[in-house]
């Protein structure tokens, strides 16, 4: 625990055209409010702080490397998206009841497997309910492959072949003296 602390501790906000930042700002002054509603939510429930938990002072959207855990059922943050720096942590006793509460939400984009162990890697990512896992990183979306999830994170998939072929206008040409087929 103390090792995810330290680390996301050392991602402060800073000028997105700097390139000694590690973390820019959000994407809105909207986003950063409802991030912290989320996390506000949790801390006036019970959730522990480890690291941020409040929103800065001042312009610009930027929110803070934050790390909460004991986050219950009765909380917001523990099964609504948070599209921020926050770090929700659960303690489970055992690999199946952490594969249970990875499949407990409404959500399924995206997950990380993080093990040495690649049989266990193996088992984990054909039971976590998402439309993607990595194994010992984290999402990073590729032009060459897939992109999509399940439940209410989306259906079906982007990019690659038939992604591709989805976001392209066709013509038919057709032309007996000139080139046949279809062109994109």
């Amino acid at each position: 625990m103390q090792k995810l602390v330290d680390g996301m501790a050392g991602w402060q906000p800073g000028d997105p055209t700097s390139p000694d930042t590690k973390l820019g700002p959000l994407a809105s002054n909207s986003g950063v409010e409802e991030l912290d509603e989320l996390v506000q939510d949790a801390i006036s429930h019970g959730a522990d702080v480890l690291l941020g938990g409040r929103r800065p002072e001042g312009s610009g959207a930027y929110y803070p490397p934050t790390v909460l855990a004991g986050v219950t059922r009765e909380m917001r943050a523990f099964s609504e998206e948070l599209f921020g720096p926050v770090a929700v942590v659960h303690c489970v006793g055992s690999m199946d009841k952490a594969i249970d509460l990875a499949n407990d939400s409404p959500f399924g984009l995206s997950s990380s497997v993080f093990t040495s162990d690649p049989d266990k890697a193996d088992r984990v990512a054909e039971e976590l309910e998402t439309g993607m896992v990595w194994i010992n990183g984290t999402s990073k979306s590729s032009p060459d492959l897939p992109f999509g999830g399940v439940k209410g994170s989306g259906f079906g998939r982007e990019l690659a072949k038939f992604g591709f072929n989805e976001f392209a206008n066709k013509k038919l040409v057709r032309n007996p003296q000139g080139k046949k087929g279809i062109h994109t």
